[in-house]
């Protein structure tokens, strides 16, 4: 019996060496090398200090900025509160939140003509931490912020075409605008009133 102990120990051993400190060490220095700000956390910074990540939506409310999907994810974007409602498309819930963020969009978005809101502007993610927001929604958000930074809206347009991602590898997913870096290249084109 003990014969067996000693391998049972020896393999556990040798497999938590393994398994839970050469292999994670041998892959985060790969990371690290071959692709080292994604292993990093994809932060984004200026002036020195990080500001944000890439990957993880942050919330804006200034009318002189591109707003952020709805998030479920405990106080706006609290990584530690991911997740999303678990409200069902039959929820009166969810249907009151949607009513009243219509409402409150219409009234930011003069410009928004009955039944052309993006549904990513007033739906939460799975995760409630999207940094995303579809094209469609960064252009019907661009009149707004055109306004509110005396820029022209055909600049702003401009802006979000060069900061636009299209569909993973072509074919997954909607064409894309990472709301962090749409708002860090307004605030670096000047002209703002927020």
């Amino acid at each position: 019996m003990w014969k067996h102990a000693q391998i049972a120990l020896k393999l556990v051993l040798v497999t938590t060496l393994l398994l839970g400190v050469a292999y994670p060490l041998l892959i985060t220095g790969l990371a690290q090398v071959l692709f080292p700000r994604q292993a990093n956390g994809s932060l984004l910074r200026r002036e020195g200090g990080v500001i944000g990540s890439a990957l993880i939506g942050q919330q804006f409310t200034r009318p002189g900025y591109f707003h952020p999907r709805p998030s479920a994810a405990g106080n706006g974007y609290d990584a530690a509160a991911s997740g999303g409602s678990n409200l069902g498309p039959t929820s009166r819930a969810l249907a009151a939140r949607v009513s009243a963020d219509i409402g409150r969009l219409r009234y930011e978005n003069r410009n928004l003509l009955p039944g052309h809101i993006p549904a990513d502007m007033v739906t939460a993610s799975a995760s409630g931490l999207d940094p995303d927001i579809t094209r469609a929604n960064a252009e019907a958000q661009a009149p707004r912020v055109a306004r509110e930074r005396g820029l022209s809206e055909a600049d702003v347009r401009r802006l979000i075409a060069s900061i636009a991602s299209d569909r993973q590898f072509g074919l997954l997913g909607e064409p894309r605008v990472n709301v962090l870096r749409l708002n860090l290249a307004l605030d670096e084109r000047g002209k703002t009133r927020p």
